[in-house]
């Protein structure tokens, strides 16, 4: 008993030990990390989906073979990669960019989109298409027109602008979406919301219940419309509501100039479809998966191309990354020999 009380002291140590450890690395981590996003700045990152796919097939080709036929199948499937490749040299293919954006409330991703775009402007060459995977349940309306807006560069330059939907493209989602020459949804997938909405607390009750006043000095009838602090007047409200039901009227014009089939009266009342339903409303033009979309692709012997910026990371960065690995691996080895104790003690 004394010794196993021995052991289990022993391993608190250890287990003390780690947690401090576990805080300086934490800390390191999170230093290299933000390190990494703002000096070192990020990368561009290629991926040739094709090619990963074709190689992918080949290796799920050979496991289904018996093991005496792999070495002669491999041997086949390596004469006609290379056929295929010469093939490929000898010819302009038409190329399929790749983008990917997942929005949240500010539109973060914007800066990387608007990058991105720009690049593919100085690149894309006729008959080459771009597919945006879009995923987005809207936001600040100010930063999803500003993200919509590098959508609008493509289109205005003429390229062709495919957004795929795979779960969820409304409100500012939707309003980037509508920028694409072809949509497409996923049959579940959430489209629409085209409405407005705004949410503001107000405490001015609980303040004056508590004998608080609140000063609010404006220059300008409408600089303050509703305050969180301060009483709400019926002015105020009326002028806000105004000011909603303009910014409304702006979203559905902006969705009417790029989607000019679709009746906005109807669909613009803040409502939802999905995928199967929207195609019959007129907010998409058709419904599938993106991936359906990008095989279909690389079944015609197009290059697809997978374009996105990496955040470089700094060395404390790498180190942390280092330290993250040895740290799980720490961890195993500590549960395994709770275990062990927990035996032996029995």
């Amino acid at each position: 008993m004394i010794e196993w009380l021995a052991d289990y002291g022993l391993f608190l140590a250890k287990t003390m030990t780690l947690v401090i450890a576990l805080g300086v690395i934490l800390t390191l981590i999170a230093h290299g990390r933000r390190k990494g996003q703002g000096s070192a700045g990020s990368t561009l990152k290629i991926v040739e989906l094709d090619e990963r796919f074709q190689r992918r097939r080949r290796q799920l080709h050979l496991a289904a073979v018996p093991k005496a036929g792999r070495r002669r199948l491999a041997k086949q499937l390596r004469k006609s990669t290379k056929l295929a490749h010469k093939q490929e040299a000898k010819r302009e293919a038409e190329r399929v960019w790749v983008l990917d954006f997942e929005g949240d409330m500010k539109a973060s991703g914007t800066s990387a989109l608007a990058e991105l775009v720009s690049l593919l402007l100085e690149e894309i060459r006729s008959g080459d298409e771009i597919v945006l995977r879009l995923q987005s349940g809207g936001g600040l309306v100010h930063s999803y027109g500003l993200a919509a807006a590098q959508l609008d560069r493509l289109r205005d330059a003429g390229a062709r602008l495919t957004v795929c939907v795979d779960k969820v493209a409304a409100s500012g989602g939707y309003m980037m979406a509508c920028c694409a020459n072809h949509l497409i949804a996923a049959p579940f997938a959430v489209i629409g919301s085209i409405g407005v909405v705004a949410q503001i607390p107000n405490v001015h009750r609980l303040l004056k219940k508590h004998d608080v006043d609140v000063e609010l000095l404006t220059a300008g009838r409408y600089k303050r419309t509703l305050t969180v602090l301060g009483e709400n007047s019926e002015e105020g409200r009326a002028k806000f509501l105004e000011d909603l039901q303009s910014t409304h009227d702006l979203f559905k014009h902006y969705v009417a100039q790029r989607r000019p089939a679709l009746d906005i009266e109807t669909v613009a009342t803040g409502e939802i479809w999905y995928g199967s339903e929207a195609l019959d409303a007129g907010l998409i033009d058709a419904v599938g998966t993106s991936d359906a979309y990008l095989l279909e692709k690389q079944r015609q012997q197009l290059r697809v191309l997978n374009v996105s910026l990496a955040s470089r990371a700094g060395l404390m960065g790498k180190l942390g990354k280092g330290m993250e690995s040895g740290l799980e691996r720490s961890i195993d080895h500590i549960l395994q020999r709770v275990e062990d104790l927990r035996w032996q003690r029995r």
